[in-house]
C-alpha cells in the first residue's frame, strides 16, 4: 500500500546531536585506547557507571527541584522519582564511591569513559552529547594527588600526538578566588547561586575578553544573536576586584589577608614545587589564575589543557580550541552522601572536542578503514558455493561478506564493492569453477585498479601493473591471493 505523502514521517537530527560514520567512530576508539593506556600506567583503573542517575545525586550544582530540566535532561519514573542523564562523569563516580565505601579501597584510583548529556543551547562546536574520558583519586588530601593529575593530564596529550609547546596544563585554585567573593560578600550557602553565576562569566575570559566577563559579572550581556544573558549583578568595586584577582600581572592585596584565598596560594606553591621536583617545569604545567572552571563543586586546586595551535575551520576562519579538558579537586561531592570529609581530585577530557581539535591540525585521519572483502553472485543458483568462500576468508580472519543485492548485474555488484572501499573482489563464474586445472576464481584488486585508471595507458609501469589487479588462482588458493592484495595496500587482517 503506497504511503501518503503527507503523512511520510520527516527524518531529522535534533539540534545538538551528531550522527558518527565508520570512520569517525574508528578514531574515537584509537583515542581511547591512547587515553586508557596513560590512565593505566599511573595505576588507575576502570569502572563503569550507567548514563542515568537521581536527579538529586548529581549536586548541588544543579538547578532546584522545582526546574529538574534545567541544563539537565530529566523525566520522572513510575515512582515518581526525577532521573536524570548524566551531566558528567563526576558525580556519578561520587554516588558510587559513597555507595561502595566499604569495599573501596583508598585512595580510589579510577577512569571511565563514556557519553554525557547537557540541555543547553546548542551552538558551534557545543553539542548536547559529547564523550569524555576521566580519572579520579578519592580518599586523598595530598597536593601530590593534584599535581600528579596534571602529570598525567600533559602526558595523554603527548600520547595523543600532541607536542610540547603545543599544549599547557593550567592550574589554579578555586580558595583563591573565593577569599575574594568572602571578601565582596559574596560568601554562604545563600549566595551559592550567584558564585556560581560569576564563575560561569569568568570561564568565559578566553572567548569573550575582560570587557565581555564585565559584563556578565554586571547587569548581563547580550550577545551576536541577540539572546540576552543575565548576569551576577555585582557592583563596580566588586567587578574590578573579581577582574583584578584574574587578569594576568594584576594583584589584590585582599589574597593574602584573607585566610581562605592564602590557603589557596599555599596549596598552588605546593603543587608547583612537586611539579618541577618531577620534572614537569618547563612550560608543560603553568600556574594561571584565569582558570577558574564553571561548576560549583570544586574546593581547591582547578586544572585546564588548553591547546596553543592555531588552525583553520573549513571556511577558512581562524580558530583557537583553547579548553580540551579539565578539572580539579572536589572534597565535597562524596561527603553528600556520606556525612564525613572524603577529599577527592580528578581530570576530565572531552574526548569529542578533542578529536575535532585534532582533525582540523592534521593529528588524525577519519577516513575509513578499508570496507570488507566482497565475494560476488555470478550464478545465483550457486550461492551456497559463494557462501563457502567467504566462510573460508572469515576462518582465516579476512573480513568479507557476500553480494546480498541483485545479482543481475556484474557491474552493480562492483560498483557496490568500490562504494564500501572494499580492497577487492572475488569472482566465480562458469569459466572459472569448471576450469581445466580444477575450481578457480578471479581476485580483482580495486584499489589498485582504482589507481591504474590515473594513469597513461601506454606507460610502462601501467603495463607491468596491469597483471597484478587481477589475477587467476586455483579456489585452494583463494586466501593466500586475497592476503596479497591486503598486504599490497597495508591492509592488516589475517
Amino acid at each position: 500500500m503506497a504511503t501518503d505523502k503527507k503523512s511520510k514521517l520527516k527524518a531529522r537530527l535534533p539540534r545538538g546531536l551528531a550522527d558518527r560514520g565508520p570512520g569517525e567512530i574508528a578514531t574515537t576508539q584509537a583515542m581511547i585506547e591512547k587515553i586508557r593506556a596513560v590512565y593505566e600506567l599511573y595505576g588507575f583503573e576502570p569502572v563503569e557507571t550507567p548514563a542515568i542517575e537521581y536527579t538529586d545525586a548529581l549536586g548541588k550544582f544543579l538547578p532546584d527541584q522545582d526546574r529538574p530540566n534545567e541544563g539537565v535532561f530529566s523525566f520522572q519514573d513510575d515512582d515518581d522519582q526525577w532521573l536524570s542523564l548524566r551531566y558528567d562523569l563526576t558525580a556519578p563516580l561520587a554516588r558510587h564511591v559513597a555507595e561502595n565505601f566499604q569495599n573501596i579501597a583508598l585512595p580510589y584510583r579510577s577512569y571511565r569513559f563514556g557519553w554525557v548529556f547537557r540541555n543547553e543551547k546548542p551552538g558551534p562546536g557545543r553539542f548536547r552529547q559529547f564523550m569524555q574520558f576521566d580519572a579520579d583519586t578519592v580518599g586523598s588530601a595530598s597536593p601530590a594527588a593534584d599535581a600528579e593529575i596534571c602529570m598525567m593530564a600533559a602526558d595523554t596529550m603527548e600520547a595523543l600526538g600532541i607536542p610540547r609547546g603545543s599544549y599547557v596544563v593550567k592550574v589554579n585554585n578555586r580558595k583563591v578566588l573565593d577569599g575574594v567573593l568572602e571578601a565582596i560578600g559574596l560568601g554562604g550557602d545563600e549566595n551559592a547561586g550567584r558564585r556560581l553565576t560569576v564563575l560561569r562569566a569568568i570561564d568565559k575570559l578566553d572567548r569573550l575578553g575582560v570587557e565581555g566577563v564585565r559584563q556578565l559579572l554586571g547587569e548581563g550581556r547580550k550577545d551576536e544573536s541577540g539572546d540576552f544573558t543575565k548576569g551576577a549583578g555585582l557592583d563596580a568595586n566588586a567587578i574590578e576586584a573579581v577582574v583584578n584577582s584574574i587578569v594576568p600581572g594584576e594583584s589584590d592585596p585582599r589574597l593574602e589577608e584573607n585566610a581562605t584565598a592564602k590557603a589557596g596560594l599555599d596549596e598552588l606553591a605546593a603543587i608547583e614545587a612537586l611539579i618541577k621536583a618531577a620534572g614537569y617545569g618547563d612550560g608543560r604545567i603553568a600556574i594561571d589564575r584565569t582558570v577558574v572552571r564553571g561548576l560549583e563543586y570544586y574546593t581547591g586546586p582547578v586544572f585546564e589543557v588548553e591547546l596553543l595551535l592555531d588552525t583553520k575551520d573549513e571556511k577558512g576562519r581562524p580558530v583557537r580550541f583553547g579548553s580540551v579538558g579539565g578539572g580539579g579537586r572536589y572534597d565535597g561531592l562524596v561527603s553528600r552522601f556520606r556525612g564525613e570529609p572524603v577529599p577527592a581530585t580528578g581530570f576530565s577530557i572531552g574526548v569529542s572536542r578533542l578529536q575535532a581539535a585534532l582533525q582540523l591540525i592534521g593529528k588524525i585521519d577519519t577516513t575509513p578503514a578499508p570496507g570488507p572483502v566482497v565475494v560476488t553472485v555470478f550464478d545465483r543458483t550457486r550461492l551456497a558455493d559463494y557462501q563457502k568462500m567467504v566462510a573460508t576468508l572469515r576462518a582465516a580472519g579476512i573480513r568479507s561478506e557476500l553480494y546480498l543485492g541483485n545479482p543481475k548485474n556484474m557491474g552493480n555488484q562492483l560498483k557496490y564493492a568500490d562504494r564500501r572501499k572494499s580492497p577487492c573482489v572475488v569472482i566465480q563464474g562458469s569459466d572459472e569453477k569448471d576450469h581445466a586445472a580444477g575450481p578457480h576464481v578471479i581476485v580483482k584488486d580495486l584499489l589498485l585498479g582504482a589507481e591504474l585508471a590515473k594513469l597513461d595507458k601506454d606507460r610502462e609501469d601501467y603495463l607491468q601493473r596491469q597483471a597484478e589487479a587481477q589475477a587467476l588462482v586455483p579456489q585452494p588458493d583463494l586466501v593466500a591471493a586475497v592476503r596479497k592484495v591486503l598486504q599490497r595496500h597495508g591492509v592488516r587482517w589475517g
